[in-house]
């Protein structure tokens, strides 16, 4: 089946299914010689791992990194890096009810209707199960670019905006379970997701991403720009609805006097309007973006749905779900960030002699 692998010269394959025995990745075109941080993998593994908080799914997995291949003695071999994390947690039995049905807004119908059989599982391979991969090899691109920071957080959950104008604190992004850094709004959002658990409904978000430390002129004209790459890679996530870079879809609204990022005398932009990109190209400023999740398909509340013989049917809301998936996204986003990154300068690297 095509579409299971991400990236160019740094090449993620992933494979498993959210109740099979494990999860796991081939990352290919990883540079020979780097000291890896493997603690620093299972850290970013364990923020984004279920049964966190009261506010995410309650499966519990320690998503356990096991290395197969392509490190030795700490160090990247130049090798094809292989790792796998085992399934620990899977209840296959809260999906029987789905056996013979298509849940509303789910991926069941349409990979039912193309390749004529699937797992019903959690959602075999359509399950946001999968991002643990993308995490690990996420946290293993990083490490190639130590100097860029890349810091994820929660903008947005359902109608409460996180106000941009505030001063925020990087560093407490993960001090809340909500993943915003400004903790009156965190709390905000923390007691919306509660109560619309409550209620047997999901939410969804806004997740904003600033990238610093970036070096000018990564990108490729004319179609693997820079933010085409990143766009493709966040909306590979699941439930990823939007995404906007720069001043994004208000920029349609602005003038080209507002919305130009002039020049100072001392040769610097004045304004980052575009995002940290022109022409498809970094300028060196802050890459800025976001990203926009859907609320949470399965709820804890009946929805009418269709079942294989194509008759109207009830689905009960049943089984471990995220009511909003937005606070476990961050890493997520983080990691297709880092691996879009490291994928462009590799490939800046292999032009120059």
């Amino acid at each position: 089946m095509a579409g299971n692998s991400f990236g160019n010269l740094l090449k993620l394959s992933t494979f498993g299914e959210s109740h099979g025995e494990a999860i796991g990745g081939i990352l290919d075109g990883f540079p020979a010689g780097l000291e890896l941080d493997l603690d620093f993998v299972q850290q970013q593994l364990d923020r984004r791992k279920p049964g966190q908080s009261r506010i995410s799914s309650q499966r519990k997995e320690s998503d356990t990194l096991q290395i197969l291949s392509g490190i030795f003695e700490g160090k990247s071999t130049g090798m094809p890096i292989g790792f796998i994390i085992p399934n620990a947690d899977a209840k296959s039995k809260d999906y029987n009810h789905i056996k013979d049905k298509f849940r509303p807004s789910h991926a069941d119908r349409t990979y039912a209707e193309k390749y004529g059989h699937r797992d019903y599982r959690g959602g075999g391979r359509s399950s946001a199960r999968e991002t643990a991969v993308r995490v690990a090899a996420g946290a293993l691109a990083m490490q190639i670019l130590p100097q860029v920071k890349i810091r994820a957080y929660v903008s947005s959950v359902g109608p409460i905006d996180l106000d941009h104008d505030l001063s925020l604190d990087y560093s407490k992004i993960d001090q809340h379970i909500t993943r915003c850094p400004h903790p009156e709004t965190a709390a905000l959002m923390e007691q919306a997701i509660v109560e619309a658990r409550k209620q047997g409904d999901s939410l969804g978000g806004i997740i904003t991403c600033r990238v610093e430390g970036l070096d000018v002129g990564l990108g490729e004209p004319v179609f693997n720009k820079l933010p085409a790459e990143l766009a493709k890679a966040m909306m590979s996530i699941n439930a990823v609805k939007g995404f906007e870079i720069g001043e994004g879809f208000a920029a349609a609204r602005m003038k080209g006097s507002e919305h130009n990022d002039t020049y100072g005398e001392d040769g610097k932009r004045r304004s980052n309007h575009a995002g940290g990109v022109e022409g498809g190209i970094s300028t060196g400023e802050d890459l800025v973006f976001r990203t926009a999740f859907k609320p949470v398909a399965t709820i804890m509340s009946d929805q009418q749905g269709l079942n294989t013989e194509g008759e109207m049917v009830t689905v009960a809301g049943k089984g471990r779900h995220d009511p909003c998936v937005v606070p476990r996204a961050v890493p997520i986003v983080e990691a297709m960030t880092a691996l879009v990154l490291a994928d462009y300068f590799l490939l800046n690297r292999s032009s120059r002699i």
